[in-house]
């Protein structure tokens, strides 16, 4: 028998459809993956468990009576989680509002969208590559995911890592490599075009 050192609770992070085949499911999947530049249906299907988690927690909360303790601390917490995620603002700040989340109130806090929307990348596909390349960092630290959520207070910290060839780190392998060659052409290119025409 094999001996086990230590137990994990495993949990599914996302859950199939029940109907496989919907076409409305399947053609709105199909372009919020085009629109957020998801690399799977199973990234979809990942906020959409957390999203249901949220959502479920706040219907439970508000069967509760208002003045209950379990409902004024959870869905402070629950709230003040959504605030700071940038998911919910100041204005909505009710369990209420909770139920009306979308996936794609989700979807806008990823990093990979808040570094397309801050224009760091060409392309919703060019900030996955970048992402993943490691040229984006959140405050001093380099991040390489790009489901990565974005708090607010982290927004304004998003910039190209410092070893990074488009932040202050040296240039690429082929912008060193063109250099070297203009460089060479620029020093002693010259001479070797003159020979060629004299023979």
């Amino acid at each position: 028998m094999v001996k086990v050192s230590s137990f994990r609770n495993y949990q599914k992070t996302s859950k199939t459809p029940r109907r496989p085949f919907e076409k409305e499911r399947l053609d709105n999947e199909l372009k919020l993956i085009g629109e957020y530049g998801l690399k799977n249906k199973r990234e979809l299907w990942r906020v959409q468990v957390v999203l249901a988690k949220i959502r479920k927690a706040a219907r439970e909360l508000l069967t509760l009576d208002d003045k209950d303790p379990r409902r004024v601390f959870e869905g402070a917490a629950i709230l003040r989680r959504m605030l700071r995620l940038g998911v919910l603002d100041e204005t909505k700040l009710k369990l209420d509002y909770c139920l009306g989340l979308k996936t794609h109130d989700m979807l806008e806090r990823r990093l990979q969208t808040q570094v397309f929307k801050l224009g760091l990348a060409k392309s919703i596909h060019h900030a996955r590559v970048l992402i993943r390349q490691r040229h984006i960092r959140v405050g001093k630290q380099v991040v390489n995911i790009p489901s990565f959520p974005v708090r607010v207070n982290s927004q304004k910290h998003i910039d190209f890592a410092l070893t990074s060839a488009f932040g202050a780190g040296r240039p690429g392998r082929c912008s060193r490599k063109n250099q070297a060659a203009k460089n060479k052409k620029a020093s002693g290119g010259g001479d070797d075009e003159d020979e060629e025409s004299d023979s």
